[in-house]
């Protein structure tokens, strides 16, 4: 479900301009492995076909989560999306720096590998953590 967000889009907005960057176990912490993913999107379809390309990595399609939000400028306005991918909260988590930075057009998915043992809040951090990461990648 997308929704429209308060948020009017003055042209200032960071985007990528690839439509898919893959960084790879970037955090680790007690057996969870995270990786980050990113790209450009500017429809649901691009969207659906960004999260299509990620799993068809099969190590990424058998996950335990790839939790991903998403920012699109359209018609002077910011339309936002998430999902938490069963990793309650994380979506926003991923949104929520995504608004920070003002990135639009984009997707970022951070993928988590369990361990074996509950991360309790560190989890969000790492989430947090990566979601930067792929950011400040962008050119």
């Amino acid at each position: 479900m997308v929704r429209q967000s308060t948020q009017l889009n003055f042209g200032d907005s960071r985007q990528p301009k690839t439509a898919f960057m893959l960084y790879e176990k970037i955090i680790e912490d007690r057996g969870s492995k995270y990786s980050v993913s990113l790209g450009r999107v500017e429809s649901s379809q691009e969207i659906k076909n960004f999260l299509k390309e990620l799993k068809q990595n099969k190590k990424y399609a058998k996950a335990t989560h790839n939790s991903w939000a998403v920012r699109l400028a359209k018609d002077e306005a910011i339309y936002e999306t998430k999902s938490d991918d069963g990793e309650t909260g994380a979506g926003m988590v991923i949104l929520r720096v995504m608004q920070k930075e003002n990135i639009t057009n984009c997707i970022v998915c951070v993928t988590r590998w369990f361990g074996g043992v509950k991360l309790m809040g560190d989890r969000f951090k790492h989430i947090q953590d990566a979601t930067k990461y792929a950011l400040e990648r962008i050119p």
